[in-house]
């Protein structure tokens, strides 16, 4: 997809999949608008870009959480290159642990980054794009919450269920408006190697595994990228996704019990075996800002996918199968 000269702002840019479409788009031509909290890993992506990709970068230190900063990054990227063509919300965070074990305050600083953070996203760039008459808002939620449930994730689920029903809605009232020009597209991932892991607050007291198969973060801004240039309502994305969501159709109980066992007793490691931490909830990821976390992916997870794929069919044909015969009173 060739993006020159469109004005793409990028927040939760300095880390992951936000790090991974700032670059996607800089080799494609794009003009930048990055934001995160970490100063100097924000700094550093755009010298990147300039240098590899000969991309105008402009970093711009944010909060999500605040309204008023992220009004100022709009209107930055309005004085720097006079439009804003396309607005991604990747910026997010994590925490693992049992609902009544999550400390409420951290639950709270967990929406307000992967909720309302985006929501503050939209209310900054949709003016810009309404005057414009074009414009794509691209919000990165999650196959958790939004399409498949998986325990010890409550908050992070709430978040991401909330992020897709709010584009729903503004769909439906961007529709009313009359603003045909104006997109709003939700990117739901499923596993993604990036440093999510590392970053997430963790209070289930076990160390945290990796969760095979996963894509990579290069693959989830192929889809992003490809959205600027033809954008779509939803769009899944992942080794397994399609499959997932298709096992969860039919036979939703069978894949809550197969992915909550998968959890308990492969993800997580034994009782004790860490402390409890609140992650990059209130702090920048600075020093451990990656584009990917080390969990493996790729080939190799494509090969792993495999065989989860294929148990997802399974769990899917079983389901259809149980219908058939209900349907015959069998």
């Amino acid at each position: 997809m060739n993006l020159q000269g469109r004005v793409v702002v990028v927040t939760g840019a300095s880390s992951g999949i936000g790090r991974a479409t700032a670059l996607a788009c800089a080799r494609r031509g794009a003009r930048l608008v990055l934001a995160a909290r970490s100063v100097g890993e924000l700094e550093h992506l755009a010298r990147i870009c300039r240098s590899r990709h000969g991309a105008s970068a402009v970093p711009v230190p944010t909060d999500v959480t605040d309204a008023r900063a992220v009004e100022a990054l709009a209107a930055e990227a309005v004085a720097r290159f006079g439009a804003i063509d396309v607005w991604v919300n990747a910026a997010g965070v994590g925490i693992l642990g049992r609902f009544d074990q999550v400390p409420s305050e951290e639950l709270r600083r967990l929406l307000d980054v992967n909720v309302i953070g985006a929501v503050h996203g939209a209310r900054a760039a949709l003016p810009v794009m309404c005057r414009q008459r074009h414009g794509i808002v691209i919000d990165v939620s999650s196959m958790l919450g939004a399409v498949v449930e998986a325990p010890y994730m409550a908050g992070y689920a709430m978040s991401k269920a909330a992020l897709a029903m709010f584009d729903a809605v503004l769909r439906q009232e961007l529709a009313l408006t009359g603003a045909d020009g104006v997109h709003v597209c939700t990117v739901l991932p499923a596993g993604v190697d990036t440093p999510f892991f590392r970053h997430a607050a963790n209070h289930t007291g076990r160390d945290l595994r990796a969760l095979p198969p996963v894509a990579t973060p290069e693959r989830v801004a192929r889809s992003l990228t490809a959205l600027m240039g033809r954008p779509r309502p939803r769009t899944l994305v992942g080794p397994y996704a399609r499959s997932l969501a298709l096992a969860h159709a039919v036979a939703p109980g069978l894949t809550r019990r197969t992915i909550a066992w998968r959890v308990e007793h492969r993800y997580l490691g034994g009782d004790g075996s860490a402390r409890g931490s609140q992650g990059i909830l209130h702090l920048p990821s600075e020093a451990t800002a990656a584009v990917r976390g080390g969990r493996g992916s790729g080939w190799r997870a494509a090969l792993r996918g495999t065989g989860t794929a294929a148990g997802c069919c399974c769990l899917a044909a079983l389901g259809v199968r149980a219908a058939a015969r209900r349907r015959r009173g069998v």
